[in-house]
């Protein structure tokens, strides 16, 4: 596995988009709505990894529920796997609590699974496959 991206949650994507590209010194190369999470996305390059901004797009998202807890910030880590189905196998046989039972669609052309952060640390971590 790798550091596949870090996902911030933000308030406002047309604010925090020209933050992220002065602050990394590169453009935003993609935005994309994922109207299942209620979020809107915007990614940015950093060497062999990814930023993600996420910004609530419904008021109900957990995005938006984050930013109301805990305001902007890092909200999770993604770390990129090969075989998402057999990951999620192995991390739950050792423990681990998926927050979905099956890959779910995510940004980025990615299949994603999320692990509570009550095991992992208090991190919200996500495994992401790029999809076939």
């Amino acid at each position: 596995m790798k550091i596949e991206h870090l996902g911030i949650a933000v308030k406002d994507l047309s604010a925090s988009i020209p933050l992220f590209e002065q602050l990394l010194n590169t453009p935003c190369y993609k935005t994309e709505e994922v109207a299942s999470e209620g979020v809107k996305t915007a990614f940015f390059h950093t060497g062999d990894s990814k930023i993600e901004l996420l910004e609530a797009s419904q008021d109900t998202s957990p995005i938006a529920k984050f930013i109301v807890k805990k305001g902007e910030g890092i909200h999770h880590i993604a770390f990129a796997v090969e075989h998402i189905e057999a990951e999620m196998k192995r991390l739950a046989a050792l423990g681990f609590e998926l927050l979905n039972e099956t890959p779910k669609n995510g940004a980025d052309n990615k299949l994603v699974c999320f692990l509570h952060p009550k095991g992992t640390n208090g991190v919200l971590v996500e495994l992401c496959q790029e999809k076939p």
